[in-house]
């Protein structure tokens, strides 16, 4: 009998494979991220179905979905709202901005400047905004999907350490495998787009189902032998010689969170270190910066990452 995190990742796998194409291998981390309430950045050259992949995955979610385009001219109150000023009322009245919905999708966020950038740091953290000393309450299941092209692209401007820490996990989109590659051209090489094609054929899953997986993870067994084996992951990355930045508490409590969904993804009721070693580069990746000789020679968070996991002792 499959868990209701095991039926989780099966109804979404199930959603999403209507409209996009070769995306097994990110359903697991946006499995994750949606039972921990993570937010996600999705990175990876044009072209390859980030945007569609967040636009399926906020329909299969349901609720009020708003989608903010990155531009170098984005203004903060373009995204969380403004006070105008109201005849019938005479007062100014908060018009609220696309941030107050359920699902935002930030398209192209590194496209954005970092002023425009920082408007998102509240609102991922703490659920809420603060507009002229005022405080408004964001959704209780807001979620951030965003989209980035790498760093290295014009008209980019990198994400700044405060904020890619906020995002629990990062995946990373590759190129599709040829076959994969084949399927896209042979669905999509009409003359409508995917959206128009398949778009309406995706269902809402269950509110019910993520609670109950939530509370079912929830009472997955984390030792403290395996959250010393997380310290020792973070405490080797802050001394690595590669990284300038290494993973953050903040980091720590995502590994640890994110071991105990991945437990309950094989249908365990305690995390081991494999279930660690799984989500370390969703999570970690991200967070660690590189030393300017280290990037130079070609070196890869993901690398960095890889040598961690390969050098740190594991407990027994």
């Amino acid at each position: 009998m499959s868990s209701c995190i095991q039926r989780l990742e099966g109804l979404l796998a199930q959603e999403l494979s209507r409209v996009v194409v070769g995306a097994e291998s990110s359903i697991r981390a946006l499995v994750v991220a949606l039972v921990a309430r993570g937010h996600v950045l999705v990175q990876g050259v044009p072209g390859l179905g980030k945007t569609l992949l967040a636009k399926t995955l906020a329909r299969a979610l349901g609720g009020e979905f708003k989608r903010i385009q990155g531009t170098p001219d984005l203004m903060p109150s373009d995204i969380i709202g403004v006070h105008v000023f109201a005849d019938s009322q005479r007062a100014f009245v908060f018009r609220p901005g696309p941030l107050f919905a359920d699902v935002v999708l930030v398209d192209e966020i590194n496209r954005a400047g970092p002023k425009t950038q920082s408007a998102l740091l509240e609102a991922m953290e703490e659920r809420q905004v603060s507009v002229d000393r005022q405080v408004f309450a964001l959704p209780a299941d807001f979620l951030v999907l965003a989209t980035q092209n790498p760093r290295e692209f014009e008209g980019t401007y990198p994400l700044p350490e405060s904020q890619l820490d906020r995002f629990m996990l990062r995946i990373d989109v590759a190129y599709p495998e040829r076959a994969a590659e084949a399927s896209i051209l042979a669905r999509y090489g009409g003359m409508l787009t995917a959206a128009q094609t398949t778009m309406e054929g995706v269902s809402c899953l269950e509110r019910s189902l993520l609670d109950e997986a939530r509370a079912e993870a929830e009472r997955i067994h984390v030792s403290e032998a395996l959250s010393a084996y997380v310290l020792d992951l973070a405490n080797a990355s802050r001394e690595h010689a590669n990284l300038s930045l290494g993973l953050s508490t903040r980091g720590a409590l995502a590994l640890v969170k994110s071991a105990r969904i991945v437990a309950g993804l094989r249908g365990a009721q305690f995390a081991t270190p494999d279930d660690v070693k799984e989500a370390a580069i969703w999570v970690m990746a991200h967070r660690l910066v590189l030393t300017p000789e280290s990037s130079l020679e070609g070196i890869s968070d993901r690398d960095v990452v890889r040598g961690l996991l390969a050098d740190t002792p594991v407990p027994r």
